[in-house]
Protein backbone atom coordinates (compact mmCIF):
# COMPACT_ATOMS: atom_id res chain seq x y z
CA UNK A 1 0.00 0.00 0.00
CA UNK A 2 2.83 2.22 0.65
CA UNK A 3 4.65 1.71 -2.06
CA UNK A 4 1.66 2.14 -4.14
CA UNK A 5 0.85 5.48 -2.25
CA UNK A 6 4.90 6.64 -3.43
CA UNK A 7 4.29 5.64 -6.85
CA UNK A 8 1.20 7.50 -7.71
CA UNK A 9 2.91 10.12 -5.99
CA UNK A 10 5.82 9.79 -8.09
CA UNK A 11 3.66 9.97 -11.32
CA UNK A 12 1.90 12.75 -10.30
CA UNK A 13 2.67 16.26 -11.65
CA UNK A 14 3.85 19.44 -9.51
CA UNK A 15 1.37 21.59 -7.96
CA UNK A 16 0.80 23.77 -4.45
CA UNK A 17 2.28 20.96 -2.64
CA UNK A 18 4.49 19.00 -4.18
CA UNK A 19 7.74 19.45 -5.65
CA UNK A 20 10.52 17.86 -7.73
CA UNK A 21 14.30 18.33 -7.53
CA UNK A 22 17.28 16.99 -9.53
CA UNK A 23 20.02 15.74 -7.71
CA UNK A 24 22.09 14.60 -10.33
CA UNK A 25 24.65 17.18 -10.00
CA UNK A 26 24.54 16.93 -6.14
CA UNK A 27 22.36 17.92 -3.40
CA UNK A 28 19.64 21.15 -4.84
CA UNK A 29 20.67 24.49 -3.26
CA UNK A 30 17.11 25.40 -3.96
CA UNK A 31 16.22 22.41 -1.90
CA UNK A 32 16.54 24.79 0.50
CA UNK A 33 13.89 27.68 -0.76
CA UNK A 34 11.41 25.19 -1.24
CA UNK A 35 12.12 24.06 2.28
CA UNK A 36 11.50 27.50 3.88
CA UNK A 37 8.51 27.90 1.49
CA UNK A 38 6.72 25.06 2.42
CA UNK A 39 7.32 25.09 6.03
CA UNK A 40 5.70 28.94 5.91
CA UNK A 41 3.14 28.12 4.38
CA UNK A 42 0.79 25.13 4.46
CA UNK A 43 3.46 22.47 4.84
CA UNK A 44 4.41 20.03 1.48
CA UNK A 45 6.50 17.43 -0.03
CA UNK A 46 9.74 17.26 -1.84
CA UNK A 47 10.92 14.09 -3.76
CA UNK A 48 14.58 14.28 -4.68
CA UNK A 49 15.40 12.30 -7.87
CA UNK A 50 13.39 13.14 -10.29
CA UNK A 51 13.34 16.26 -12.81
CA UNK A 52 10.35 17.34 -13.64
CA UNK A 53 10.42 18.84 -17.23
CA UNK A 54 7.78 18.79 -19.95
CA UNK A 55 5.09 17.99 -18.01
CA UNK A 56 7.42 14.54 -17.87
CA UNK A 57 8.83 12.73 -14.33
CA UNK A 58 12.82 11.62 -15.53
CA UNK A 59 14.38 9.77 -12.82
CA UNK A 60 17.86 10.54 -12.08
CA UNK A 61 18.90 7.18 -11.28
CA UNK A 62 20.68 7.58 -8.18
CA UNK A 63 22.49 4.80 -6.88
CA UNK A 64 21.73 4.14 -2.99
CA UNK A 65 25.47 5.46 -1.90
CA UNK A 66 24.26 8.49 -3.01
CA UNK A 67 20.88 8.52 -1.26
CA UNK A 68 22.40 7.87 1.63
CA UNK A 69 25.53 10.68 1.04
CA UNK A 70 22.44 12.88 0.36
CA UNK A 71 20.58 11.88 3.94
CA UNK A 72 23.50 12.94 5.82
CA UNK A 73 23.79 16.03 4.02
CA UNK A 74 20.36 16.60 4.67
CA UNK A 75 20.64 16.28 8.65
CA UNK A 76 23.87 18.38 8.21
CA UNK A 77 22.05 21.09 7.24
CA UNK A 78 18.93 20.85 8.73
CA UNK A 79 20.48 21.16 12.48
CA UNK A 80 22.47 23.59 11.29
CA UNK A 81 21.61 27.13 12.51
CA UNK A 82 23.62 28.64 9.69
CA UNK A 83 22.04 27.37 7.12
CA UNK A 84 18.29 27.24 8.39
CA UNK A 85 16.68 28.30 11.31
CA UNK A 86 14.19 25.64 12.21
CA UNK A 87 13.44 22.66 11.04
CA UNK A 88 10.38 20.66 11.70
CA UNK A 89 11.34 17.24 10.56
CA UNK A 90 11.86 13.92 12.09
CA UNK A 91 13.52 10.37 11.19
CA UNK A 92 10.00 9.49 9.43
CA UNK A 93 9.50 12.34 7.76
CA UNK A 94 12.45 11.57 5.42
CA UNK A 95 11.66 8.26 3.28
CA UNK A 96 14.35 6.25 1.25
CA UNK A 97 12.17 4.80 -1.74
CA UNK A 98 12.59 2.06 -4.22
CA UNK A 99 10.26 2.25 -6.87
CA UNK A 100 10.13 0.79 -10.54
CA UNK A 101 14.22 0.12 -9.83
CA UNK A 102 14.60 3.64 -9.23
CA UNK A 103 15.66 5.33 -5.66
CA UNK A 104 14.57 8.68 -4.52
CA UNK A 105 14.51 10.30 -0.88
CA UNK A 106 10.71 11.76 -0.34
CA UNK A 107 11.13 15.12 2.32
CA UNK A 108 7.78 15.74 3.98
CA UNK A 109 8.09 18.98 5.36
CA UNK A 110 4.96 20.10 7.84
CA UNK A 111 3.40 23.49 8.42
CA UNK A 112 5.87 25.34 11.00
CA UNK A 113 3.99 26.31 14.04
CA UNK A 114 3.17 29.97 14.10
CA UNK A 115 6.20 30.50 16.91
CA UNK A 116 9.12 29.57 14.76
CA UNK A 117 8.04 31.09 11.72
CA UNK A 118 9.49 32.48 9.47
CA UNK A 119 11.88 29.58 8.86
CA UNK A 120 14.47 31.07 6.92
CA UNK A 121 18.38 30.62 5.39
CA UNK A 122 21.34 31.58 6.28
CA UNK A 123 21.22 33.73 9.64
CA UNK A 124 19.06 36.61 8.06
CA UNK A 125 15.38 36.68 7.43
CA UNK A 126 15.21 39.33 5.27
CA UNK A 127 15.85 38.28 1.39
CA UNK A 128 16.56 34.40 2.73
CA UNK A 129 12.29 34.02 3.46
CA UNK A 130 9.97 32.17 1.16
CA UNK A 131 6.89 31.07 0.83
CA UNK A 132 4.66 29.35 -1.75
CA UNK A 133 1.87 30.46 -4.04
CA UNK A 134 0.22 28.35 -7.16
CA UNK A 135 3.34 29.50 -9.58
CA UNK A 136 5.83 27.82 -6.64
CA UNK A 137 8.08 29.33 -4.22
CA UNK A 138 8.85 33.30 -3.75
CA UNK A 139 10.63 35.50 -1.76
CA UNK A 140 8.88 37.47 1.44
CA UNK A 141 8.44 40.67 1.20
CA UNK A 142 9.65 42.83 4.37
CA UNK A 143 6.25 43.69 5.27
CA UNK A 144 5.42 39.32 5.39
CA UNK A 145 8.47 38.47 7.19
CA UNK A 146 7.74 41.47 10.14
CA UNK A 147 4.17 39.94 10.35
CA UNK A 148 5.37 36.39 10.45
CA UNK A 149 8.07 37.87 13.85
CA UNK A 150 4.67 39.31 15.49
CA UNK A 151 2.43 36.44 14.89
CA UNK A 152 5.23 34.80 16.66
CA UNK A 153 4.81 36.74 20.08
CA UNK A 154 1.09 37.02 20.04
CA UNK A 155 0.32 35.35 23.15
CA UNK A 156 2.90 37.87 24.60
CA UNK A 157 0.99 40.93 23.89
CA UNK A 158 -2.02 40.46 21.55
CA UNK A 159 -2.75 43.12 19.01
CA UNK A 160 -6.23 43.28 20.24
CA UNK A 161 -4.72 43.65 23.81
CA UNK A 162 -2.48 46.97 23.66
CA UNK A 163 -3.32 50.13 24.44
CA UNK A 164 -4.16 52.87 22.53
CA UNK A 165 -2.87 55.95 23.92
CA UNK A 166 -5.21 59.51 24.05
CA UNK A 167 -8.21 57.53 23.59
CA UNK A 168 -11.36 58.25 25.98
CA UNK A 169 -15.08 57.56 26.45
CA UNK A 170 -15.64 60.23 23.09
CA UNK A 171 -14.56 57.55 21.11
CA UNK A 172 -17.06 55.29 22.43
CA UNK A 173 -20.80 54.88 20.59
CA UNK A 174 -22.86 54.83 23.52
CA UNK A 175 -25.96 53.29 21.57
CA UNK A 176 -23.58 50.00 20.63
CA UNK A 177 -22.40 49.96 24.54
CA UNK A 178 -26.11 50.18 25.53
CA UNK A 179 -27.28 47.18 23.25
CA UNK A 180 -24.03 45.03 24.09
CA UNK A 181 -25.11 45.64 28.09
CA UNK A 182 -28.73 44.82 26.82
CA UNK A 183 -27.64 41.68 25.76
CA UNK A 184 -25.41 40.67 28.64
CA UNK A 185 -27.79 41.53 30.97
CA UNK A 186 -30.64 38.94 29.35
CA UNK A 187 -27.74 36.64 29.12
CA UNK A 188 -26.42 37.19 33.03
CA UNK A 189 -29.48 38.69 34.67
CA UNK A 190 -27.85 37.91 38.25
CA UNK A 191 -24.10 39.20 36.98
CA UNK A 192 -22.37 41.47 39.36
CA UNK A 193 -21.02 43.49 36.32
CA UNK A 194 -24.72 44.82 35.46
CA UNK A 195 -24.78 47.34 38.50
CA UNK A 196 -21.67 48.90 37.32
CA UNK A 197 -21.47 52.28 35.43
CA UNK A 198 -20.34 51.92 31.67
CA UNK A 199 -16.62 52.81 32.00
CA UNK A 200 -16.18 50.31 35.12
CA UNK A 201 -18.14 47.62 33.00
CA UNK A 202 -15.66 47.73 29.92
CA UNK A 203 -12.59 47.49 32.30
CA UNK A 204 -14.30 44.37 33.46
CA UNK A 205 -14.26 43.26 30.08
CA UNK A 206 -10.92 44.14 29.30
CA UNK A 207 -11.57 46.81 26.93
CA UNK A 208 -10.04 49.14 28.81
CA UNK A 209 -6.48 48.09 31.36
CA UNK A 210 -3.69 49.71 33.40
CA UNK A 211 -0.14 47.68 32.14
CA UNK A 212 1.58 46.94 35.55
CA UNK A 213 4.35 46.94 34.06
CA UNK A 214 4.98 50.98 33.21
CA UNK A 215 1.55 52.16 34.32
CA UNK A 216 0.19 53.28 31.01
CA UNK A 217 -3.58 53.06 30.77
CA UNK A 218 -5.91 53.38 27.97
CA UNK A 219 -8.69 51.69 25.88
CA UNK A 220 -7.16 48.34 24.55
CA UNK A 221 -7.47 48.04 20.52
CA UNK A 222 -10.32 45.47 21.03
CA UNK A 223 -12.59 47.78 22.80
CA UNK A 224 -12.56 50.22 20.39
CA UNK A 225 -12.94 47.95 17.66
CA UNK A 226 -15.84 46.04 19.63
CA UNK A 227 -17.71 49.55 20.64
CA UNK A 228 -15.71 52.63 19.23
CA UNK A 229 -17.30 54.67 16.35
CA UNK A 230 -16.29 54.33 12.97
CA UNK A 231 -13.76 57.13 12.79
CA UNK A 232 -12.41 56.61 15.89
CA UNK A 233 -11.44 52.61 14.69
CA UNK A 234 -9.73 54.05 11.46
CA UNK A 235 -7.61 56.07 12.95
CA UNK A 236 -3.99 55.71 12.27
CA UNK A 237 -3.69 54.73 16.08
CA UNK A 238 -6.22 51.55 15.57
CA UNK A 239 -6.44 50.17 12.77
CA UNK A 240 -6.42 52.44 9.36
CA UNK A 241 -7.31 49.59 6.86
CA UNK A 242 -10.11 48.73 8.91
CA UNK A 243 -13.32 47.66 6.26
CA UNK A 244 -16.46 45.90 6.70
CA UNK A 245 -18.34 44.46 4.29
CA UNK A 246 -21.49 42.36 3.52
CA UNK A 247 -23.14 41.85 0.17
CA UNK A 248 -26.20 39.96 -0.90
CA UNK A 249 -26.22 38.50 -4.56
CA UNK A 250 -29.49 36.83 -4.95
CA UNK A 251 -29.93 37.57 -8.20
CA UNK A 252 -28.56 36.20 -11.71
CA UNK A 253 -28.71 39.51 -13.16
CA UNK A 254 -24.87 40.26 -14.34
CA UNK A 255 -25.76 43.95 -14.56
CA UNK A 256 -26.51 43.79 -10.39
CA UNK A 257 -23.34 43.43 -8.02
CA UNK A 258 -25.27 42.80 -5.27
CA UNK A 259 -28.81 42.88 -4.09
CA UNK A 260 -28.33 44.06 -0.65
CA UNK A 261 -24.83 45.41 1.00
CA UNK A 262 -23.69 46.71 4.68
CA UNK A 263 -20.64 48.36 4.79
CA UNK A 264 -19.42 52.18 6.70
CA UNK A 265 -21.58 54.15 4.46
CA UNK A 266 -21.42 57.10 7.02
CA UNK A 267 -25.29 56.23 8.11
CA UNK A 268 -23.97 53.78 11.63
CA UNK A 269 -21.32 53.36 13.57
CA UNK A 270 -19.69 50.55 11.82
CA UNK A 271 -17.65 48.31 15.21
CA UNK A 272 -17.64 44.90 15.28
CA UNK A 273 -20.38 44.34 17.30
CA UNK A 274 -22.71 46.35 14.75
CA UNK A 275 -21.68 44.50 11.90
CA UNK A 276 -21.60 41.26 13.76
CA UNK A 277 -25.78 41.65 14.58
CA UNK A 278 -26.92 43.24 11.06
CA UNK A 279 -25.19 40.74 8.77
CA UNK A 280 -26.32 37.79 11.17
CA UNK A 281 -29.74 38.81 10.81
CA UNK A 282 -29.23 38.97 7.10
CA UNK A 283 -27.65 35.90 7.26
CA UNK A 284 -30.00 33.75 9.19
CA UNK A 285 -33.39 35.84 8.07
CA UNK A 286 -34.14 32.83 5.49
CA UNK A 287 -33.97 30.43 7.95
CA UNK A 288 -36.71 28.33 9.60
CA UNK A 289 -37.52 29.16 13.16
CA UNK A 290 -39.42 26.36 15.22
CA UNK A 291 -41.47 27.28 18.03
CA UNK A 292 -39.39 25.49 20.94
CA UNK A 293 -40.36 26.87 25.27
CA UNK A 294 -36.80 26.29 26.97
CA UNK A 295 -38.27 26.57 30.45
CA UNK A 296 -39.99 29.83 30.14
CA UNK A 297 -38.35 31.30 27.25
CA UNK A 298 -38.63 31.05 23.60
CA UNK A 299 -35.93 29.41 22.29
CA UNK A 300 -35.69 30.28 18.30
CA UNK A 301 -32.01 29.18 17.56
CA UNK A 302 -31.31 26.11 14.92
CA UNK A 303 -27.87 24.18 14.39
CA UNK A 304 -27.84 26.10 11.22
CA UNK A 305 -28.08 29.52 13.18
CA UNK A 306 -24.98 28.73 15.52
CA UNK A 307 -23.10 27.29 12.50
CA UNK A 308 -23.46 30.53 10.69
CA UNK A 309 -22.77 32.59 13.96
CA UNK A 310 -19.78 30.49 14.65
CA UNK A 311 -18.18 30.65 11.34
CA UNK A 312 -19.29 35.24 11.78
CA UNK A 313 -17.45 34.96 14.97
CA UNK A 314 -14.27 33.00 13.93
CA UNK A 315 -14.41 35.48 10.99
CA UNK A 316 -14.40 38.52 12.83
CA UNK A 317 -11.87 37.07 16.73
CA UNK A 318 -9.34 35.74 13.95
CA UNK A 319 -8.74 38.75 11.81
CA UNK A 320 -5.70 40.37 11.24
CA UNK A 321 -6.41 43.61 11.73
CA UNK A 322 -3.04 44.88 11.56
CA UNK A 323 -2.73 44.40 7.79
CA UNK A 324 -4.24 45.39 4.51
CA UNK A 325 -7.28 43.72 3.62
CA UNK A 326 -11.42 44.14 4.15
CA UNK A 327 -13.82 41.53 5.52
CA UNK A 328 -16.02 41.02 3.59
CA UNK A 329 -19.02 38.65 4.18
CA UNK A 330 -20.92 37.61 0.59
CA UNK A 331 -24.64 35.67 0.49
CA UNK A 332 -25.58 33.75 -2.73
CA UNK A 333 -27.89 31.44 -3.43
CA UNK A 334 -26.14 28.22 -3.13
CA UNK A 335 -23.24 29.55 -0.81
CA UNK A 336 -21.91 31.91 1.98
CA UNK A 337 -18.21 32.90 2.08
CA UNK A 338 -16.67 34.44 4.71
CA UNK A 339 -13.02 36.17 4.07
CA UNK A 340 -10.47 38.09 6.39
CA UNK A 341 -7.10 39.30 6.06
CA UNK A 342 -4.47 37.70 7.79
CA UNK A 343 -3.16 33.60 7.96
CA UNK A 344 -4.41 31.41 10.61
CA UNK A 345 -2.06 30.57 13.07
CA UNK A 346 -3.25 27.07 13.55
CA UNK A 347 -3.09 24.38 10.38
CA UNK A 348 -6.81 23.78 8.84
CA UNK A 349 -6.40 20.44 9.88
CA UNK A 350 -6.56 21.12 13.49
CA UNK A 351 -9.17 23.81 13.21
CA UNK A 352 -11.57 20.91 12.32
CA UNK A 353 -10.73 18.57 14.82
CA UNK A 354 -11.33 21.84 16.98
CA UNK A 355 -8.91 19.98 19.69
CA UNK A 356 -6.50 22.71 19.12
CA UNK A 357 -7.39 26.93 19.34
CA UNK A 358 -5.66 29.66 19.01
CA UNK A 359 -7.42 33.02 18.57
CA UNK A 360 -5.16 35.69 17.37
CA UNK A 361 -7.28 38.12 19.02
CA UNK A 362 -8.69 37.08 22.63
CA UNK A 363 -9.91 39.92 24.03
CA UNK A 364 -12.59 39.74 20.92
CA UNK A 365 -13.27 36.34 21.59
CA UNK A 366 -13.82 37.29 25.34
CA UNK A 367 -16.50 39.95 24.34
CA UNK A 368 -18.40 37.51 22.41
CA UNK A 369 -18.14 34.60 24.51
CA UNK A 370 -19.88 37.09 27.27
CA UNK A 371 -22.69 36.73 24.88
CA UNK A 372 -22.64 33.18 24.38
CA UNK A 373 -21.18 33.38 20.86
CA UNK A 374 -17.89 31.92 20.29
CA UNK A 375 -16.33 28.80 21.31
CA UNK A 376 -13.15 28.65 23.99
CA UNK A 377 -12.32 25.54 24.38
CA UNK A 378 -12.17 25.13 20.76
CA UNK A 379 -12.31 26.91 17.03
CA UNK A 380 -16.14 26.45 16.94
CA UNK A 381 -15.97 24.00 14.25
CA UNK A 382 -17.87 21.32 16.08
CA UNK A 383 -20.78 23.55 15.83
CA UNK A 384 -20.36 24.46 12.18
CA UNK A 385 -19.95 20.71 11.27
CA UNK A 386 -23.10 19.83 12.99
CA UNK A 387 -25.42 22.25 11.74
CA UNK A 388 -23.78 21.16 8.26
CA UNK A 389 -24.54 17.51 9.41
CA UNK A 390 -28.38 18.48 10.72
CA UNK A 391 -28.86 20.36 7.48
CA UNK A 392 -27.04 18.24 4.88
CA UNK A 393 -24.57 21.00 3.81
CA UNK A 394 -21.39 20.43 2.42
CA UNK A 395 -18.85 20.99 5.14
CA UNK A 396 -17.39 24.15 4.41
CA UNK A 397 -14.43 24.47 2.80
CA UNK A 398 -11.13 26.68 4.49
CA UNK A 399 -8.49 28.38 1.83
CA UNK A 400 -5.60 29.81 2.80
CA UNK A 401 -3.88 32.82 0.11
CA UNK A 402 -0.72 34.75 -0.13
CA UNK A 403 0.21 37.72 -1.52
CA UNK A 404 -1.74 39.40 0.32
CA UNK A 405 -2.40 36.91 3.06
CA UNK A 406 -6.08 35.64 3.98
CA UNK A 407 -8.59 33.28 5.01
CA UNK A 408 -11.57 32.32 3.27
CA UNK A 409 -14.48 30.03 4.63
CA UNK A 410 -17.33 28.61 2.08
CA UNK A 411 -20.14 27.23 2.91
CA UNK A 412 -21.58 25.10 -0.13
CA UNK A 413 -25.37 25.31 0.67
CA UNK A 414 -27.52 23.45 -1.94
CA UNK A 415 -28.92 25.43 -4.67
CA UNK A 416 -32.22 26.02 -3.61
CA UNK A 417 -31.08 26.48 -0.01
CA UNK A 418 -32.06 30.31 0.45
CA UNK A 419 -35.36 29.71 -2.00
CA UNK A 420 -36.61 27.17 0.33
CA UNK A 421 -35.44 27.19 3.86
CA UNK A 422 -38.33 29.44 4.94
CA UNK A 423 -40.83 28.80 7.36
CA UNK A 424 -43.31 26.29 6.51
CA UNK A 425 -46.93 27.08 6.12
CA UNK A 426 -47.95 23.90 7.49
CA UNK A 427 -47.48 24.11 11.17
CA UNK A 428 -49.26 27.80 10.82
CA UNK A 429 -51.38 28.07 8.34
CA UNK A 430 -55.14 26.74 8.27
CA UNK A 431 -55.72 23.53 5.23
CA UNK A 432 -57.79 26.35 3.30
CA UNK A 433 -54.24 28.60 2.72
CA UNK A 434 -52.31 25.51 2.26
CA UNK A 435 -55.13 24.03 -0.64
CA UNK A 436 -55.50 27.31 -1.97
CA UNK A 437 -59.02 26.04 -3.17
CA UNK A 438 -61.26 28.36 -1.07
CA UNK A 439 -59.95 31.32 -1.30
CA UNK A 440 -58.40 31.55 -4.47
CA UNK A 441 -59.78 30.77 -7.97
CA UNK A 442 -57.64 27.28 -8.39
CA UNK A 443 -58.57 27.64 -12.37
CA UNK A 444 -56.21 30.26 -12.52
CA UNK A 445 -53.31 29.42 -11.07
CA UNK A 446 -50.90 26.45 -13.25
CA UNK A 447 -48.93 25.70 -10.47
CA UNK A 448 -50.10 25.42 -6.54
CA UNK A 449 -46.94 24.77 -5.33
CA UNK A 450 -45.55 28.13 -6.67
CA UNK A 451 -47.87 29.95 -4.87
CA UNK A 452 -47.24 28.36 -1.56
CA UNK A 453 -43.40 29.48 -2.10
CA UNK A 454 -44.87 32.73 -2.61
CA UNK A 455 -46.90 32.80 0.21
CA UNK A 456 -44.18 31.45 2.46
CA UNK A 457 -41.40 33.83 1.35
CA UNK A 458 -43.59 37.16 1.98
CA UNK A 459 -44.02 36.04 5.84
CA UNK A 460 -40.56 36.93 6.02
CA UNK A 461 -39.91 40.01 4.39
CA UNK A 462 -41.22 41.96 1.28
CA UNK A 463 -40.23 41.10 -1.67
CA UNK A 464 -39.62 42.14 -5.71
CA UNK A 465 -41.14 40.19 -8.72
CA UNK A 466 -37.71 39.20 -9.33
CA UNK A 467 -36.58 38.05 -5.94
CA UNK A 468 -39.40 36.29 -5.68
CA UNK A 469 -39.07 34.30 -9.23
CA UNK A 470 -35.66 33.40 -7.95
CA UNK A 471 -36.81 31.98 -4.79
CA UNK A 472 -39.47 30.04 -6.85
CA UNK A 473 -36.98 28.99 -10.01
CA UNK A 474 -39.42 30.81 -12.46
CA UNK A 475 -38.08 32.46 -15.71
CA UNK A 476 -40.72 34.09 -18.01
CA UNK A 477 -41.67 37.37 -15.92
CA UNK A 478 -45.25 37.73 -18.08
CA UNK A 479 -45.96 33.90 -17.17
CA UNK A 480 -45.16 34.33 -13.50
CA UNK A 481 -46.95 37.58 -12.91
CA UNK A 482 -50.35 36.41 -15.14
CA UNK A 483 -50.40 32.49 -13.76
CA UNK A 484 -49.19 33.34 -10.15
CA UNK A 485 -49.22 37.21 -8.92
CA UNK A 486 -52.10 37.99 -10.38
CA UNK A 487 -54.51 35.49 -9.13
CA UNK A 488 -52.63 35.45 -5.31
CA UNK A 489 -53.98 39.26 -5.44
CA UNK A 490 -57.60 38.90 -6.52
CA UNK A 491 -57.19 36.51 -3.86
CA UNK A 492 -56.90 39.23 -1.66
CA UNK A 493 -53.29 37.32 -0.37
CA UNK A 494 -50.93 39.74 -1.25
CA UNK A 495 -51.22 43.25 -2.41
CA UNK A 496 -48.39 45.72 -4.17
CA UNK A 497 -46.23 48.04 -1.69
CA UNK A 498 -46.90 51.07 -4.12
CA UNK A 499 -50.13 50.62 -5.33
CA UNK A 500 -50.47 54.03 -6.87
CA UNK A 501 -47.31 53.14 -9.03
CA UNK A 502 -47.76 49.47 -10.24
CA UNK A 503 -44.71 49.67 -12.46
CA UNK A 504 -42.34 51.58 -10.25
CA UNK A 505 -38.81 49.93 -10.33
CA UNK A 506 -39.06 50.07 -6.66
CA UNK A 507 -42.42 47.71 -6.49
CA UNK A 508 -42.36 44.67 -4.12
CA UNK A 509 -45.16 42.96 -2.88
CA UNK A 510 -46.33 41.91 0.74
CA UNK A 511 -48.97 39.71 2.39
CA UNK A 512 -52.21 41.36 3.21
CA UNK A 513 -54.15 41.61 6.59
CA UNK A 514 -56.74 39.11 5.66
CA UNK A 515 -53.63 36.64 4.44
CA UNK A 516 -52.01 37.55 7.60
CA UNK A 517 -55.15 36.65 9.77
CA UNK A 518 -55.21 33.81 7.79
CA UNK A 519 -51.76 32.61 9.19
CA UNK A 520 -52.09 33.44 12.84
CA UNK A 521 -55.49 32.48 13.28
Amino acid sequence: MIEKRIRNLINGSENYELEFKSAKGGFPESFWQTFSAFANTNGGIIVLGIKHTNHKNIPDNLTEELINTYKKRFWDCAHNKEKVSATMLTERDVIDALVDGNRVLIFRIPRATYDIRPVYLNKNPFGNTYKRNHEGDYHCTETEIRQMFADAYHTTLPYDNQILINYSMEDIDIPTLKAYRQRFYLKKENHPWNELNDFDFLCKLGAYRIDRENGNEGFTRAGILMFGKTESITDQVCAPWYFVDYQERMSNNPQQRWSDRIYPDGTWEANLYQFFYKVYNKLTQSLPIPFQLDGAMRYEETSAHVAIREALANTLVHCNYSVHGNIVIIKELDKITFRNPGCMLIPVDDFYTGNHSLCRNPILQKFFMQLGIGEKAGSGADFIIKGCDDNKWNHPTIEEKVQPDRVTMTFYLKETFFEQSVPSLSPVCPQSVLSLSSVCPQSKITNENVAKIVLTSLIIEDLSISLLMLKTGEKNKNRFRQNILNPLIEAGLIEPTIKDKPNSSKQAYRLTENAKELINS
